[in-house]
């Protein structure tokens, strides 16, 4: 099985030639999609989350962007060289921004130097800068970025991170126009294939072809996004004609939805880990009633929930197929992921009780887990499952399901002490999760930038920091198994499963889905 999910994974996707082609020349046509949540803001560095970054991809380019198999390609950057730690990037001439405005070298700085200023953010954008220490506007369409050390992984990680207009996003506060005026449409000027025309939270978000666009015109005068968290809402919306495009249809309607004529059914295996964190840093911690001493930070405690977990049974009973069980924080041969943890854990009932009877814990102990309801694909209904099984050790969980902002707001405020959420690895390799979910937290530094549990290895940390300056191939993925066997033998999180990402959208309407779960709109096109 895992062979098969890789084969899909490295062949079903598109070539980068296929994906800018996937722009066909415009029809008279608006395209209607049921999103599954909501993006938080418009601000395209507020919050590096899926629903965030796929909505700003369709307004901003980037320096380079990510292809369908995740390699950075040409964007906003025609070329680039690299000297040592000197990158230098020739831009693209004669591109103008949706208000009109030309697009140079400065727009690129002030929009790097931005992201560390915004404020508040739950998840910063600091994780992609982590390895630069400047960047220069050599000339108006040359850029120069120089980097702390070595950076094997700068095209992929600048991929990630939308140029705005220096004139347009420019305001008295010290990120210039804010994350309020943003979302109003105040300054939200970009480069990409269509522009902001107007959002009404929780009803509609509409954006119109940019005729200013340098490349391809995309294929709809429009794009109107509702925001549908229920699923079968989501399907009785595809069924009554009243949206072209959903994502996420539910796994027990897939088989049915495959029959109808009227649909057509996109799978795509991808590279979202769905994990539970714990918090190993608060004493004692709020999720545990009655205990001045937090038994997650007892590695043996932790290994007793991981081995609680059935994941096969989860993946067969809740997700209906439609995920692969984990073993780590991205599928093996994925560039630095070892072998050693390939395949997820076995349950093992009785050693996880004999564990927390090691740990002092014999009759186990009250928590509550904290997930959203919504985001993910039967999150509620895989949170429920995890506290099941964990309850069947003595562990009594509670699981506390909330609405999608609700939950991160609390997560991000450290309100759980487990918590189940998903993380996509938008650079094809391991460095991105240890980065982001396992180093030490110092989001200045662009480390532990989501890490909500609080795990803190400094050795698996300089493992991960050597790993970011080596640009070997071979010796980066040594580093990086290393660092992520270490994690995972210290049951820092636990992986649950990869989700497998499904579109159900009407017969006429293609859209070839991405590892990276996001829904591109500018790569929808009408059936030929």
């Amino acid at each position: 099985m895992a062979s098969h999910w890789l084969r899909l994974l490295a062949g079903g996707a598109l070539t980068a030639a296929m994906a800018l082609g996937a722009m066909t020349s415009a029809v008279a046509r608006d395209l209607v999609v049921a999103l599954k949540t909501e993006p938080s803001s418009m601000d395209p560095q507020y919050h590096a989350l899926t629903p965030n970054t796929q909505i700003s991809q369709t307004l901003f380019d980037p320096l380079v962007r990510s292809d369908s198999k995740l390699q950075p390609i040409p964007a906003l950057a025609e070329s680039w060289k690299v000297d040592g730690n000197v990158w230098t990037f020739k831009l693209r001439p004669n591109v103008k921004f949706s208000d009109g405005s030309p697009f140079t070298a400065e727009d690129v700085v002030f929009s790097y130097d931005r992201i560390p200023k915004v404020p508040n953010s739950p998840s910063p954008f600091t994780l992609y800068l982590g390895s630069v220490a400047k960047t220069e506007a050599v000339d108006p369409l040359t850029l120069r970025i120089t980097t702390k050390s070595p950076a094997p992984n700068l095209l992929i990680n600048l991929a990630q991170l939308p140029i705005l207009s220096k004139t347009a996003a420019s305001g008295p506060a010290p990120e210039g126009k804010t994350t309020t005026e943003l979302n109003s449409g105040n300054g939200l000027a970009g480069t990409g294939p269509y522009k902001f025309v107007s959002w009404k939270r929780g009803a509609e978000l509409v954006f119109a072809r940019n005729e200013n666009y340098w490349g391809p015109a995309p294929a709809w005068d429009r794009v109107i996004y509702r925001p549908m968290s229920n699923a079968a809402g989501r399907v009785a919306a595809l069924l009554a004609g009243d949206v072209d495009l959903i994502e996420d249809p539910p796994t027990d309607d897939l088989a049915n939805l495959k029959k109808n004529k009227k649909l057509y059914i996109e799978e795509t295996p991808s590279v979202r880990v769905m994990y539970v964190a714990m918090d190993q840093f608060a004493e004692p911690t709020p999720g545990i009633a009655g205990l001045q001493k937090n038994p997650l930070k007892d590695k043996r405690v932790r290994e007793a929930l991981s081995l609680a977990i059935n994941r096969d049974a989860i993946v067969d009973r809740v997700m209906g197929g439609v995920a692969k069980a984990a073993g780590n924080m991205l599928p093996y041969p994925m560039f630095g992921s070892s072998k050693e943890h390939a395949e997820a854990p076995k349950a093992d009932v009785e050693k996880a009780k004999t564990l927390l009877k090691e740990a002092g814990y014999p009759d186990g102990f009250a928590i509550t887990l904290g997930a959203p309801s919504g985001r993910y694909v039967n999150d509620s209904k895989v949170a429920q499952a995890v506290a099941s099984m964990w309850s069947r050790i003595g562990v009594k969980t509670n699981v506390e399901a909330l609405a999608p902002s609700v939950f991160f707001k609390k997560r991000d405020s450290y309100e759980f002490s487990a918590y189940l959420a998903g993380w996509s690895v938008t650079s094809g390799e391991m460095l991105n999760p240890l980065a982001s979910l396992l180093m030490t937290r110092n989001p200045d530094a662009g480390e532990g930038t989501t890490n909500r549990g609080r795990y803190s290895n400094p050795e698996m940390d300089k493992l991960a920091r050597e790993a970011a300056g080596t640009m070997d191939d071979a010796k980066r993925s040594a580093l990086l198994q290393q660092a992520s066997n270490m994690a995972m033998d210290d049951y820092a999180l636990l992986p649950l499963h990869f989700e497998l990402s499904v579109w159900a959208m009407k017969d006429d309407i293609r859209y070839e889905g991405r590892p990276d779960q996001t829904t591109l709109v500018q790569y929808a096109t009408v059936k030929k």
